[in-house]
């Protein structure tokens, strides 16, 4: 279940809506993921890590918001 994170802007919280709607194609869900980590913010990493620890997502999907959560921390360590 995805964290309700109050301080997300909205743009955010439709990206992570879509992310997270089953009833959607995967190819949507995974643009969805792909869009919340061009944020390249605290907010789109918070999304990214609640996407990942959401158990109703596909694993290749929850892998991708591992992925694009790790290079969102290593682009903000450079």
């Amino acid at each position: 279940m995805i964290l309700n994170i109050p301080e997300l802007p909205e743009e955010l919280k439709k990206l992570v809506t879509i992310a997270t709607d089953i009833e959607l194609a995967e190819k949507l869900r995974v643009q969805a993921i792909e869009s919340i980590s061009h944020g390249r913010s605290y907010e789109a990493l918070l999304a990214l890590l609640s996407l990942a620890a959401d158990e109703k997502l596909t694993f290749p999907e929850r892998d991708l918001a591992v992925k694009k959560a790790r290079d969102l921390i290593k682009a903000a360590a450079h």
